[in-house]
């Protein structure tokens, strides 16, 4: 049975003008800093038939300024296991999703927390209320410690006092203060000794590759053990561009074995062969292509095309006129247009109906608009009525704020003009700290973050493959909406954080 502990500061008032109501940024403030809050409770759960007692601290954490005023407010969610006294062998790990607008509730709600929204596992839309908030037995929470982070603009964070809440919102500006709140909290909760693992989902893994960048390799370091990757994207050139129809085919390959558009006999109905002979087409054959386009002899483009028309599903002739570079939207949109449906972006066993069947691309994203709810009104939920946080601002669940303002490395990025790649400072980090060991998590009919276009961004020079482990699911971005992939993505990571 649930009991509160301790309600320790009350919830100050937002000043009248919202940190975004501005938009020219030189005028954009954040509010006064009040008081921090916090709110402590205790719970148990039951996984893998052991019951774990732990205690819950969501709060406010105020990052200070040279001056040492409050400049940043993250807000935190703390599972701590009760009856561990020896901290060095605990370990404990920081989580946040992506967007990079997003806060930490995906994997918060869907997957690590002790707590999970049920959503349908068949790849159904979620409907409408009740959405059931349960015990959840696949959580880690018996093999480490976690802390969930929503960055500045998302959730309850935000900047405070004269801060442009602008100036966090960066690759280089986002891991910076997000670094500062961990060594923050590993000095508050005295964890400086413990084992500790980053993850991070979508964005979230670009976000990993970058605290890594930033955490480590100076005399001032904090050396992790290693870092969970779901649904990577940490090269964004293997996402855009020739690459991105690279990275992407064996993705649209799998979704098309899923929906039965492909001569699954021709190989034997044997998937894992299937799906490495896309890889090897893809990484081969339609990469030549690609680069050649007409200086291509003609029989060869002709081969190609056939080919890959037998992984896609997609006819010879679309992939003529499509010159082989389908976009994800647009293979949402054909894939089944014969039976006037479209598929997932985020997990393409999901599908939907858009008004007309003559578009180029999808209206919209079914396994989008299929979760979404569930998921906002969980988090909600379960602060309001199992926490007992009480806040009189809402809880930012994605911010379009955040990723419009969105500054990338180097003038590159899913903003700008080149490609953000933080491959090179999670490789140096590896290589730096021998102890070190990632884990690549990925869906299998994932559009927005393909598999390939990862395990690709993985194999560049530097990064040491004896220590990358890679898992995958039939599911697709938030694998975790599949059930049975959501226990063994728990049984994966329980293993990879135990040493195996």
């Amino acid at each position: 049975m649930k009991r509160f502990i301790a309600v320790l500061f009350s919830v100050f008032t937002l000043s009248v003008t919202p940190a975004f109501a501005d938009h020219h940024e030189d005028k954009a403030k954040g509010p006064p800093a009040g008081e921090p809050v916090e709110f402590v409770s205790r719970d148990r759960v039951a996984i893998n038939g052991r019951s774990v007692e732990y205690d819950v601290i969501a709060k406010e954490t105020f990052l200070l300024n040279e001056k040492d005023e409050p400049e940043a407010s993250i807000f935190s969610f703390s599972y701590i296991k009760t009856g561990e006294n020896d901290p060095t062998r605990r370990p404990v790990m920081f989580v946040f999703n992506g967007g990079p607008g997003s806060a930490s509730l995906w994997l918060h709600m869907g997957t690590y927390g002790p707590k999970r929204v049920v959503v349908p596992s068949n790849a159904e839309d979620d409907g409408s209320p009740p959405y059931p908030i349960v015990d959840n037995p696949g959580s880690i929470l018996d093999a480490t410690d976690l802390v969930f982070i929503d960055p500045v603009g998302t959730g309850f964070s935000r900047a405070l006092g004269d801060q442009n809440p602008k100036e966090y919102f960066g690759v280089r500006e986002d891991a910076e203060v997000i670094s500062r709140f961990i060594r923050r909290w590993l000095t508050e909760n005295k964890r400086w000794g413990s084992p500790k693992y980053l993850s991070g989902e979508s964005y979230g893994t670009t976000r990993a590759g970058a605290l890594i960048g930033e955490m480590t390799g100076r005399y001032n370091d904090v050396a992790f053990n290693g870092v969970i990757l779901v649904s990577a994207i940490m090269d964004f050139e293997m996402a855009r561009g020739h690459m991105g129809y690279v990275g992407a085919l064996p993705t649209q390959a799998a979704i098309a074995w899923h929906h039965n558009r492909v001569d699954r006999a021709a190989w034997n109905n044997d998937f894992e062969r299937f799906i490495e002979e896309s890889r090897q087409f893809a990484a081969r054959d339609l990469a030549t292509a690609l680069l050649m386009q007409q200086g291509l002899p003609e029989a060869e483009m002709n081969a190609t095309i056939a080919r890959y028309s037998a992984f896609t599903g997609l006819s010879e002739t679309y992939a003529r006129r499509a010159r082989l570079r389908t976009g994800v939207g647009q293979f949402m949109k054909e894939l089944l247009r014969d039976q006037s449906l479209t598929v997932g972006r985020f997990d393409g066993r999901y599908t939907g109906r858009d008004a007309d069947d003559i578009g180029e691309t999808a209206d919209a994203d079914p396994s989008g608009y299929a979760m979404d709810a569930a998921y906002t009104a969980a988090i909600n939920d379960y602060m309001t009525r199992m926490l007992g946080i009480e806040m009189n601002r809402d809880y930012a669940v994605l911010s379009y704020d955040v990723n419009r303002s969105w500054k990338s490395v180097s003038g590159g990025g899913s903003t700008g003009p080149g490609f953000t790649n933080v491959v090179p400072q999670l490789a140096k980090g590896m290589r730096e700290n021998r102890s070190m060991r990632v884990l690549l998590a990925s869906g299998y009919y994932d559009q927005a973050t393909p598999f390939f276009a990862a395990e690709l961004s993985l194999q560049q020079p530097g990064v040491p493959q004896d220590r990358v482990k890679k898992t995958y699911y039939p599911a697709g971005h938030m694998m975790y909406l599949h059930e049975p992939s959501l226990m063994q993505l728990g049984e994966d990571i329980r293993d990879f954080v135990n040493g195996g």
